[in-house]
C-alpha cells in the first residue's frame, strides 16, 4: 500500500534529520529559498511555501510514488487536513509521527524561543 508519513514537531526537534534517514522529505522550508539558492525564512512567504509543499505532495501522489514523507511542524490537526484529503483521494495510508527534541538541539532556522513556545502551546495530539 502507498504510504504518506507526516513528520510533526517543533523547530529544532530533528524532523529533517529523521526525514533524511527515511530517504528524504518534502517540507515547506524547501520553498523558502532566495534567488541565490540560499535558505531565507520570511514569515510572509509561509502561505506560499505550504501551498507549494501540498502541490508537490499532490504531484507525487498523482504519480503513485510509494512512500511520501512530509516534514513540517504540523502543530494543529487543521494544518494536516489537506494531506488527509489528498491521501484519501489517491489511496494513501497516512501515519503521523511526532519528533521530540530530547537532544536539546536548537532550530537551524533561528526560530525565536518565544515563537517555539507559542507553537508548543497550540500543539495538538489526537489519541
Amino acid at each position: 500500500m502507498k504510504k504518506l508519513i507526516l513528520l510533526r514537531g517543533l523547530p529544532g526537534a530533528g524532523k529533517t534529520t529523521v526525514a533524511q534517514a527515511m530517504g528524504g522529505s518534502i517540507e515547506a522550508d524547501d520553498f523558502m529559498v532566495n534567488e541565490n539558492g540560499e535558505y531565507q525564512f520570511d514569515p510572509r512567504n509561509l502561505p506560499f511555501a505550504h501551498k507549494q509543499c501540498e502541490e508537490m505532495v499532490k504531484l507525487c501522489m498523482s504519480r503513485s510514488q510509494e512512500l511520501i514523507v512530509v516534514s513540517n511542524t504540523f502543530t494543529t490537526e487543521d494544518e494536516m487536513k489537506n494531506y488527509f484529503v489528498m491521501a484519501e483521494k489517491y489511496g494513501y495510508q497516512v501515519s503521523s509521527l511526532i519528533v521530540e527534541n530530547r537532544h536539546g538541539s536548537k532550530s537551524i532556522h533561528n526560530v525565536p524561543d518565544s515563537n517555539i513556545k507559542r507553537m508548543m502551546e497550540r500543539f495538538e495530539i489526537k489519541l
